[in-house]
Protein backbone atom coordinates (compact mmCIF):
# COMPACT_ATOMS: atom_id res chain seq x y z
CA UNK A 1 0.00 0.00 0.00
CA UNK A 2 1.19 3.68 -0.90
CA UNK A 3 2.23 5.95 1.76
CA UNK A 4 -0.58 8.24 1.31
CA UNK A 5 -2.77 6.06 1.03
CA UNK A 6 -1.92 4.83 4.86
CA UNK A 7 -2.32 8.43 5.56
CA UNK A 8 -5.72 8.53 4.49
CA UNK A 9 -6.59 5.44 6.42
CA UNK A 10 -5.09 6.76 9.55
CA UNK A 11 -6.95 10.24 8.92
CA UNK A 12 -10.42 7.81 8.28
CA UNK A 13 -9.45 5.98 11.44
CA UNK A 14 -8.50 8.78 13.63
CA UNK A 15 -11.29 11.20 12.24
CA UNK A 16 -13.90 8.35 12.07
CA UNK A 17 -13.29 7.36 16.04
CA UNK A 18 -13.49 11.09 17.05
CA UNK A 19 -17.00 11.98 14.86
CA UNK A 20 -18.20 8.63 16.51
CA UNK A 21 -16.63 8.87 19.95
CA UNK A 22 -18.17 12.76 20.28
CA UNK A 23 -21.68 11.37 19.25
CA UNK A 24 -21.52 8.86 21.55
CA UNK A 25 -20.26 11.01 24.63
CA UNK A 26 -22.12 13.85 24.35
CA UNK A 27 -25.53 11.23 23.80
CA UNK A 28 -25.03 9.45 26.81
CA UNK A 29 -24.13 12.11 28.90
CA UNK A 30 -27.33 14.28 27.95
CA UNK A 31 -30.15 11.58 28.01
CA UNK A 32 -32.58 14.45 29.00
CA UNK A 33 -31.81 16.43 26.32
CA UNK A 34 -31.72 14.17 23.18
CA UNK A 35 -33.85 15.24 21.52
CA UNK A 36 -33.23 19.00 21.59
CA UNK A 37 -30.08 18.79 19.18
CA UNK A 38 -33.46 19.08 16.66
CA UNK A 39 -33.86 22.33 17.26
CA UNK A 40 -36.81 23.62 15.38
CA UNK A 41 -36.78 21.18 12.78
CA UNK A 42 -40.11 20.39 11.63
CA UNK A 43 -41.39 16.89 12.00
CA UNK A 44 -41.96 16.84 8.62
CA UNK A 45 -38.12 16.79 7.52
CA UNK A 46 -36.98 14.43 10.24
CA UNK A 47 -37.89 11.52 7.71
CA UNK A 48 -35.86 13.08 5.09
CA UNK A 49 -32.87 13.60 7.57
CA UNK A 50 -33.16 10.13 8.50
CA UNK A 51 -33.33 8.85 4.69
CA UNK A 52 -30.35 11.28 3.83
CA UNK A 53 -27.64 10.14 6.73
CA UNK A 54 -28.27 6.89 5.60
CA UNK A 55 -27.63 7.64 1.70
CA UNK A 56 -24.79 9.95 2.69
CA UNK A 57 -23.42 6.86 4.82
CA UNK A 58 -23.53 4.77 2.28
CA UNK A 59 -22.11 7.72 0.05
CA UNK A 60 -19.07 7.56 2.36
CA UNK A 61 -18.17 4.07 2.04
CA UNK A 62 -18.64 4.03 -1.61
CA UNK A 63 -16.15 7.06 -1.91
CA UNK A 64 -13.95 6.51 0.13
CA UNK A 65 -13.30 2.80 -1.00
CA UNK A 66 -12.84 4.41 -4.92
CA UNK A 67 -10.35 7.03 -3.03
CA UNK A 68 -8.41 4.67 -0.80
CA UNK A 69 -8.17 0.87 -2.59
CA UNK A 70 -8.90 2.34 -6.85
CA UNK A 71 -7.09 5.38 -6.72
CA UNK A 72 -3.00 5.25 -7.76
CA UNK A 73 -1.47 7.75 -5.60
CA UNK A 74 1.35 8.30 -7.82
CA UNK A 75 -0.69 8.69 -10.73
CA UNK A 76 -3.84 10.72 -9.57
CA UNK A 77 -4.39 14.34 -10.58
CA UNK A 78 -7.16 16.51 -9.62
CA UNK A 79 -7.62 19.44 -11.79
CA UNK A 80 -4.62 19.02 -13.54
CA UNK A 81 -3.58 20.94 -10.52
CA UNK A 82 -3.07 18.65 -7.41
CA UNK A 83 -2.29 15.31 -6.58
CA UNK A 84 -3.35 12.23 -4.15
CA UNK A 85 -2.46 14.51 -0.94
CA UNK A 86 -5.49 16.70 -0.99
CA UNK A 87 -7.67 13.56 -0.36
CA UNK A 88 -6.30 13.35 3.18
CA UNK A 89 -6.52 17.06 3.93
CA UNK A 90 -10.21 17.29 2.39
CA UNK A 91 -11.28 14.04 4.81
CA UNK A 92 -9.30 16.10 8.10
CA UNK A 93 -11.70 19.03 7.34
CA UNK A 94 -14.73 16.74 7.33
CA UNK A 95 -14.01 14.56 9.73
CA UNK A 96 -12.38 16.67 12.82
CA UNK A 97 -14.70 19.28 11.69
CA UNK A 98 -17.44 16.48 12.12
CA UNK A 99 -16.19 16.08 15.55
CA UNK A 100 -16.77 19.38 17.02
CA UNK A 101 -20.72 18.97 15.86
CA UNK A 102 -22.68 17.39 18.47
CA UNK A 103 -20.66 19.06 21.50
CA UNK A 104 -20.77 22.32 19.93
CA UNK A 105 -24.55 21.59 19.83
CA UNK A 106 -24.86 20.58 23.75
CA UNK A 107 -22.95 23.24 24.55
CA UNK A 108 -25.30 25.77 23.26
CA UNK A 109 -28.11 24.19 24.71
CA UNK A 110 -26.68 23.93 28.06
CA UNK A 111 -25.44 27.61 27.97
CA UNK A 112 -26.45 29.51 24.87
CA UNK A 113 -24.40 32.21 23.38
CA UNK A 114 -23.68 34.21 20.34
CA UNK A 115 -20.13 32.45 20.27
CA UNK A 116 -21.27 28.87 19.90
CA UNK A 117 -24.46 29.18 17.58
CA UNK A 118 -21.69 30.90 15.02
CA UNK A 119 -19.60 28.18 16.02
CA UNK A 120 -21.58 25.50 14.67
CA UNK A 121 -22.72 27.20 11.93
CA UNK A 122 -18.95 27.53 10.76
CA UNK A 123 -18.50 23.89 11.98
CA UNK A 124 -21.01 22.57 9.67
CA UNK A 125 -19.85 24.90 7.12
CA UNK A 126 -16.47 23.81 7.08
CA UNK A 127 -17.91 20.43 6.54
CA UNK A 128 -20.26 21.08 3.80
CA UNK A 129 -17.57 22.78 1.96
CA UNK A 130 -14.81 20.26 2.58
CA UNK A 131 -17.91 17.73 1.13
CA UNK A 132 -18.04 19.93 -1.92
CA UNK A 133 -14.37 19.91 -3.07
CA UNK A 134 -14.18 16.24 -2.22
CA UNK A 135 -17.01 15.98 -5.22
CA UNK A 136 -15.46 18.75 -7.13
CA UNK A 137 -12.12 16.32 -6.75
CA UNK A 138 -13.27 13.47 -7.36
CA UNK A 139 -15.42 15.23 -10.82
CA UNK A 140 -11.97 15.82 -11.95
CA UNK A 141 -9.89 12.77 -10.91
CA UNK A 142 -7.70 11.18 -14.10
CA UNK A 143 -7.48 8.77 -14.72
CA UNK A 144 -11.20 7.68 -13.28
CA UNK A 145 -11.25 4.00 -13.35
CA UNK A 146 -12.37 1.13 -13.10
CA UNK A 147 -15.89 3.07 -14.32
CA UNK A 148 -18.44 1.80 -12.20
CA UNK A 149 -16.08 2.08 -8.72
CA UNK A 150 -16.01 5.72 -9.83
CA UNK A 151 -19.65 6.53 -10.41
CA UNK A 152 -20.88 4.69 -7.40
CA UNK A 153 -18.10 7.29 -5.90
CA UNK A 154 -19.15 9.97 -7.38
CA UNK A 155 -23.33 9.01 -6.78
CA UNK A 156 -22.23 8.77 -2.87
CA UNK A 157 -20.34 12.00 -2.72
CA UNK A 158 -22.82 13.31 -4.32
CA UNK A 159 -25.57 12.11 -1.53
CA UNK A 160 -23.11 13.05 1.26
CA UNK A 161 -23.10 16.53 -0.29
CA UNK A 162 -26.75 16.67 -0.20
CA UNK A 163 -26.74 15.95 3.47
CA UNK A 164 -23.67 18.10 4.41
CA UNK A 165 -23.96 20.96 2.28
CA UNK A 166 -27.65 21.17 2.49
CA UNK A 167 -29.55 19.59 5.49
CA UNK A 168 -26.64 19.88 7.93
CA UNK A 169 -24.73 23.69 6.70
CA UNK A 170 -28.26 25.20 6.01
CA UNK A 171 -31.37 23.78 6.66
CA UNK A 172 -30.52 22.57 9.99
CA UNK A 173 -29.46 26.10 11.39
CA UNK A 174 -32.15 28.15 10.55
CA UNK A 175 -34.29 25.64 12.73
CA UNK A 176 -31.38 25.96 15.32
CA UNK A 177 -32.13 29.07 16.93
CA UNK A 178 -29.76 31.32 19.51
Amino acid sequence: MHYQQVVLGIVNLLGGTAVLASYLRELWIHPATRGDIWGGVPPTLKPLYTVGMLLAAAGYFAFTYFILFRLDPDRVQIAGRFGFAAFPILYAFILFSSALWMPLTFAMLEHPSGFLWWAIRATLAIVGLASLCLLAALLTVEPAEPRMAYWFAVAGSAAFCVQTAIMDALVWPAFFRL
